[in-house]
């Protein structure tokens, strides 16, 4: 097993160090940089993402020919987690949740006429994205199967009514994919849509309050009531929606994974540079065997949890669908960043639990890697069934390509 990276891979990793330290990181700690909902101003993102696209650090999970840097799933572990290293650091280099899964999943299996009409204006910038699917009860969440949301042949296009909610970024997507009921069958009775945000028939109901911060369009409540699609908006085709589901949300979750990974070292790096100087009862923080074995127990933790993401990506790679490695390396990494950042604001006393660092924020942040993409008991389930259908082959190490 090896885990080096090519050099090419560590000196762009290098580079993205060196451009989240002097350009985004510094303009955390200015209120006027952040818009309502505590996320990055966007006039300020524009100018961001400008610098990045001139340091040719754009979309490092897009094929060169397509304008962003050509690496796969082991590069984009290496290069996402220094990304998040600022809060934001995602959607600054164009690899932010759900603009990253779309583009995944477009890549992947979208015509090239559509590839060109839905994907590249998100490549570019120039459009957010969204991906439809969770439900109010008793629709479908982390079981698709349970979607009530219908699409209806009439007069040879689709009809679609129904109603979704806690649709991240909608609030300012263009360019949505919609999963919608078109039959009963267990596996094929699902299809997926690209819809554009100027086309009748639906609306944003609301935009759902949430412990925060938000992502740029924030989770919204959507109507559909009558959203009528010609054949050419279906994404691989009629029943194939369970299918797109899972291709898309596998990588996603990893690359979640990836991203949480560098908010939880930034945790780190915060609590063990307030230690280094804060003195108490005649002695650093620093110096003190407790907060030592908070820090040692975080760069554990992080350290466990980088493993198991590279032996995902490595995986995938390799031409694996790694779910039960991609369900193990989710539920480890949301709670090692809830637990990490945790005992960073512990460390940092009232200075973590206040505005003046960015710990509060990924502390509410943080929160939510317990549920998106799957909450921890549903990946739990997921390992198991893999134990009981493998038996003693689930520990097994794997042989050369298998």
């Amino acid at each position: 097993m090896d885990f080096s990276i090519t050099a090419e891979l560590a000196a762009d990793a290098k580079r993205v160090d060196s451009f989240v330290a002097d350009e985004i990181i510094p303009l955390e700690a200015d209120p006027a940089h952040y818009d309502a909902y505590g996320n990055i101003d966007m006039a300020v993102l524009q100018s961001l993402r400008a610098k990045v696209k001139a340091a040719g650090l754009w979309a490092p999970q897009i094929p060169k020919a397509q304008g962003g840097m050509g690496y796969g799933p082991t590069g984009m572990a290496v290069l996402y987690e220094a990304m998040n290293q600022s809060i934001f650091g995602p959607v600054a280099f164009n690899c932010a949740a759900p603009d990253d899964g779309n583009m995944y999943i477009l890549n992947k299996v979208a015509s090239q006429q559509q590839k060109a009409r839905w994907l590249q204006p998100i490549i570019d910038g120039d459009v957010r994205s969204s991906f439809a699917m969770t439900e109010p009860a008793p629709g479908g969440g982390s079981d698709p199967g349970m979607i009530q949301t219908t699409a209806t042949r009439k007069n040879g296009r689709w009809v679609i009514n129904g109603r979704k909610w806690y649709i991240t970024g909608a609030g300012e997507a263009g360019h949505f994919i919609l999963i919608a009921k078109t039959g009963s069958d267990a596996r094929n009775g699902l299809t997926a849509f690209l819809f554009h945000r100027d086309d009748p028939g639906w609306r944003i109901e609301r935009r759902i309050g949430i412990m925060g911060p938000e992502e740029h369009g924030g989770h919204c409540e959507l109507i559909f009531d009558g959203l009528t699609l010609d054949d050419d908006r279906m994404l691989m085709g009629e029943g194939q929606g369970l299918k797109v589901t899972q291709i898309r949300l596998g990588l996603a979750r990893l690359t979640h994974c990836m991203r949480w990974l560098g908010l939880a070292r930034r945790a780190v790096a915060i609590a063990a540079d307030y230690a280094a100087i804060r003195q108490g009862f005649g002695i650093k923080l620093a110096d003190r065997e407790s907060i030592q074995i908070k820090l040692g127990q975080a760069a554990m933790d992080i350290e466990i949890g980088r493993v198991m993401v590279m032996r995902a990506a490595w995986r995938i790679e390799q031409g694996s669908k790694a779910r039960q490695d991609i369900s193990i390396a989710k539920i480890h990494v949301s709670q090692l960043l809830n637990r990490v950042t945790s005992d960073a604001i512990q460390i940092c006393g009232a200075r973590g639990y206040s505005k003046d660092t960015v710990l509060e924020w990924i502390y509410r942040y943080g929160r939510q890697a317990l549920l998106v993409d799957g909450a921890t008991e549903v990946h739990q389930m997921v390992i198991n069934r893999f134990l009981q259908n493998q038996g003693q082959a689930f520990w097994g190490w794997g042989v050369g390509n298998d």
